[in-house]
C-alpha cells in the first residue's frame, strides 16, 4: 500500500459529514496564499475550478484534495492531515457557518514512506477511476 500524501482527523470526518449532508459532495483545495489561502478550503464538489496549476494528493473521507502546484512544490515531501478546531476562518470554506475552520498539520515523510508514495496527477489530468 503507497504512502497516502494527506490524511484526515475523526472530527474533522464528523465535520465533512454535517457538511455533506447539507451540501452534496464535497472537495478541499490548499492554495499558497497568505492568510485564509493557507487553509484547506471546502467546497461543494465543482463549486471551485481547478485545472494544470493545481495538483491532487488524493482523497480525504470521500472527498478529492487538491493543491496550488507552486504550494505543492513546498510541501511535496510533508504528509497532511486536515483536521478541524473551533473559531472562524475569514473565508467562502462551507464549515464557516458551523463556527468551525480546518487546518492542516503536517510532518515530513520519512525515507521509507518517499520510497513508496501515493501518485499525484495535475488537477485537470485525475484519472476518472481516481475520482
Amino acid at each position: 500500500m503507497s504512502t497516502p500524501r494527506v490524511l484526515v482527523t475523526q472530527a474533522a470526518e464528523a465535520t465533512i459529514d454535517l457538511l455533506r449532508d447539507e451540501h452534496g459532495p464535497l472537495m478541499f483545495h490548499q492554495s499558497g496564499g497568505c492568510c485564509d489561502g493557507s487553509s484547506p478550503m471546502c467546497f461543494a464538489k465543482g463549486e471551485f475550478r481547478v485545472g494544470s496549476n493545481d495538483v491532487w494528493l488524493g482523497r480525504i473521507h470521500g472527498c478529492d484534495f487538491f493543491m496550488s502546484a507552486s504550494q505543492f512544490a513546498y510541501w511535496q515531501h510533508t504528509q497532511l492531515t486536515v483536521d478541524v478546531v473551533k473559531g472562524r476562518g475569514a473565508s467562502f470554506s462551507l464549515e464557516i457557518p458551523l463556527g468551525v475552520r480546518f487546518l492542516i498539520r503536517s510532518r515530513l515523510f520519512t525515507e521509507d514512506e518517499e520510497k513508496d508514495m501515493a501518485p499525484v496527477y495535475a488537477g485537470d489530468e485525475v484519472p476518472a477511476e481516481t475520482l
